[in-house]
């Protein structure tokens, strides 16, 4: 559902909308392949291959933040501040 006037009962949530997105793909690769890597790894990682997507045009600031919205309420506050922080530097990518 990408607005109100655009719901469907019984059609694609906004959760399976994200995990059809390329961010959410992303997102399971690298958490599947630094299970036990550091933090900087983790973001050196996340930069790199979300310059390749920007570059290749398939990581929009929409994508972008529809992470954000999904994934922040799971987070404390600490955490919430330092993703917006990284999802604004992705922006600027």
């Amino acid at each position: 559902m990408k607005d109100f006037n655009s719901y469907t009962p019984g059609g694609d949530s906004d959760k399976e909308s994200f995990e059809k997105s390329n961010v959410a793909q992303m997102a399971a690769k690298m958490m599947g392949s630094f299970n036990g890597k550091s933090e900087a790894d983790l973001m050196k990682a996340i930069y790199q291959e979300a310059e390749k997507n920007r570059k290749a045009g398939t990581l929009s600031d929409a994508e972008l933040d529809n992470f954000y919205n999904t994934l922040s309420p799971m987070l404390d506050a600490q955490k919430r501040k330092k993703l917006a922080a990284v999802i604004k530097k992705l922006k600027g990518m």
